[in-house]
């Protein structure tokens, strides 16, 4: 009931989710996917979710990773935290608390100190989901700003097609073959033809801060 709830406040928040329920799925998947953060139960059937954590540390994946648990024994919070976690956070929990715990391991990962991701001439304020072109506020749709989200993460970074679908749609989405060129294609209307760039044959990026 839980993960139903937070899959919702997830994908209302414009996060594309991934759900497994078993320990060894949760390590398989982590090994195979890229993500953006990964929120681990520690009750799991079939292994443990510290045991899964010390496997993903172990086999060198540094994915942020938020312990969500009903375990509040400090004991508990120190081994998860000695082990590789990122944060660890008690049940019950808000869940306006846990976007701004899953923002702020992502502005670490890339290092970003504030909740603004801005390359000179882009702006996007992660609170609030306003982005700033050429001094006016605009309005994005969710699909678009995932897009540009990901990439103003990593200016000057070329993200290829399955990236960015990666990062926008979830497993239960059959994404349409143009579905990224569509997305880039209103978001320069939006921002400017120059705002997002081609690396033909590669994939798009945005320009680093000049």
């Amino acid at each position: 009931m839980i993960a139903n709830a937070m899959e919702y406040a997830l994908r209302s928040a414009n996060y594309a989710v991934d759900w497994v329920k078993d320990g060894p799925s949760a390590l398989s998947t982590a090994q195979t996917q890229y993500y953006d953060a990964i929120l681990l139960d520690l009750g799991l059937p079939s292994c443990d979710g510290l045991d899964v954590l010390r496997e993903m540390r172990s086999a060198g994946n540094a994915t942020p990773v938020l312990i969500v648990t009903a375990r509040d024994a400090v004991e508990s919070r120190i081994k998860g935290l000695d082990l590789g976690a990122d944060d660890y956070l008690l049940k019950p929990f808000d869940m306006a608390e846990l976007l701004a715990r899953m923002r702020a391991v992502i502005r670490r990962k890339n290092g970003h100190a504030s909740s603004t991701l801005d390359n000179g001439s882009l702006s996007l304020n992660l609170t609030t989901r306003e982005i700033i072109a050429d001094g006016k506020a605009i309005r994005l749709s969710a699909r678009e700003f995932s897009l540009i989200e990901a990439l103003l993460i990593r200016p000057g970074a070329i993200l290829s097609r399955q990236e960015l679908e990666d990062r926008i749609y979830g497993w239960q989405h059959e994404v349409e073959s143009n579905a990224i060129e569509f997305l880039i294609h209103g978001l320069r209307k939006k921002l400017g033809s120059a705002a997002i760039k081609n690396v033909r044959g590669l994939g798009w990026m945005v320009n680093k801060e000049n």
